[in-house]
């Protein structure tokens, strides 16, 4: 599930979480340092980042698009290995449909830009009272480009588009996504390895902080132990949310006050990136005995997981895992479609450098299941009266068909998993 931002821990977040009976242990004084994980992740190379860049402009020639142009984020680290944050001073990278990529940036953040560069030596800088539009249109011309078709994704900011017709007012400004999704769709076996690793930082978190959770604890006592232990092995970009009662009926969480108490459904909902890619694991636990109902949830969930992961074969509509499902819980008297006490979202979404990309297991999405696509498997159940329980494992599509990167739990008794 996406996390709104103050979900995200910086020193508090809403929610808790807690642990049952089952598993925990005693702790005695502070938590033992965990050690990185991480040392042998491969992160991508120039080379990988090249074949990309030839994949996309091979699209973009059978697409009439003349170029795209990437502001900062994750489809400008994927193609070019630049890392950037956006402001109102434009960095940005040029991929034509033929030659090499260009790169603009103030002149006083150049050296910084480069220091991240593996390939490419066309960097345009602009100062403060030039126009870096005018820069991203001469590395248009400059490829034989005055007019013609320039994609730009969703995400990029209307003065970017705004600014790029000004100073090149023969261009028509078009999407870039049949380009960048196709290529970020499939992940190659690095991107599926350096995933595997994300998963394994946030499932042996879970393992670790699972045990040493107590009565009375608040929201940001258990995010703290989890930040610091996806820190300690090795994660970055680390998220957390921790939610308990009544609370956990609410899929991204509540600002009331909670505090751990006895009988509660407890709902965790974690991750971090490894070299820019993100793992998204979700664990639900009880705070001692579990009644008949959150057992009957729970197992259902544990069931709807299952179903989901065995018709995501390849060739399937991505929409008919959804499906399946839905007609489950309906069969039990659960929904139907998204109310509730129900499933009140989607049973999953692309997953890769963005915790969100497309597609996703939702009702009607027809795009067919291939490998190397990578998607979270997460069909809840909530009751807004009472409580919530999600399991939450990625998965990916081999050639065989899917496989788990974390393996769901067994049993409230067991509730961590194993990797995949």
């Amino acid at each position: 599930m996406k996390k709104r931002d103050f979900l995200k821990l910086s020193g508090a977040a809403a929610g808790v979480a807690i642990v049952g009976a089952c598993g925990r242990d005693d702790k005695q004084g502070s938590a033992p340092v965990l050690q990185s994980i991480t040392g042998d992740a491969v992160p991508i190379s120039a080379e990988e980042r090249l074949a990309r860049i030839a994949k996309a402009q091979l699209l973009m020639q059978d697409l009439g698009i003349d170029a795209i142009v990437l502001e900062p984020g994750s489809a400008m680290l994927y193609f070019s290995g630049i890392s950037w944050w956006r402001s109102e001073r434009l960095t940005a990278v040029v991929i034509p449909r033929e030659g090499e990529i260009g790169v603009v940036t103030p002149f006083f953040e150049e050296p910084s830009v480069r220091e991240s560069m593996t390939f490419g030596d066309d960097v345009r800088t602009w100062n403060e009272h030039d126009s870096p539009f005018q820069r991203v249109a001469g590395i248009l011309a400059d490829r034989g480009i005055s007019d013609g078709r320039i994609g730009l994704e969703g995400t990029v900011r209307q003065f970017v588009a705004f600014g790029l017709l000004d100073a090149a007012p023969g261009i028509e400004i078009v999407p870039a996504q049949p380009v960048t999704q196709a290529c970020r769709m499939f992940k190659s076996a690095n991107e599926i390895e350096l995933m595997k690793k994300a998963n394994e930082v946030t499932l042996t978190a879970y393992r670790h902080v699972y045990g040493r959770l107590e009565r009375g604890m608040v929201p940001a006592d258990v995010n703290a132990m989890m930040q610091a232990a996806q820190t300690q092995l090795g994660g970055e970009d680390i998220w957390n949310m921790a939610l308990f009662g009544v609370a956990s009926a609410y899929p991204h969480g509540t600002g009331q006050s909670q505090e751990i108490e006895e009988g509660q459904i407890v709902l965790m909902d974690c991750g971090c990136s490894v070299h820019g890619y993100q793992s998204d694991i979700s664990r639900t636990f009880v705070f001692g005995e579990p009644s008949a109902r959150q057992r009957e949830a729970w197992n259902t969930v544990r069931q709807g997981q299952q179903i989901a992961f065995e018709t995501a074969q390849i060739g399937t509509a991505a929409g008919s895992v959804d499906d399946a499902v839905r007609a489950y819980y309906e069969s039990l008297g659960w929904g139907p479609g998204y109310q509730v006490p129900g499933l009140s979202h989607r049973t999953g979404h692309g997953i890769g450098m963005d915790g969100h990309e497309p597609v996703n297991f939702v009702h009607g999405e027809q795009t067919l299941l291939e490998p190397g696509m990578c998607f979270s498997d997460e069909p809840g159940l909530y009751d807004f009266n009472s409580f919530g329980v999600r399991l939450e494992d990625c998965l990916y599509i081999t050639e065989e068909g899917p496989a788990w990167f974390t393996v769901p739990p067994d049993s409230l008794e067991d509730p961590i998993g194993r990797m995949g």
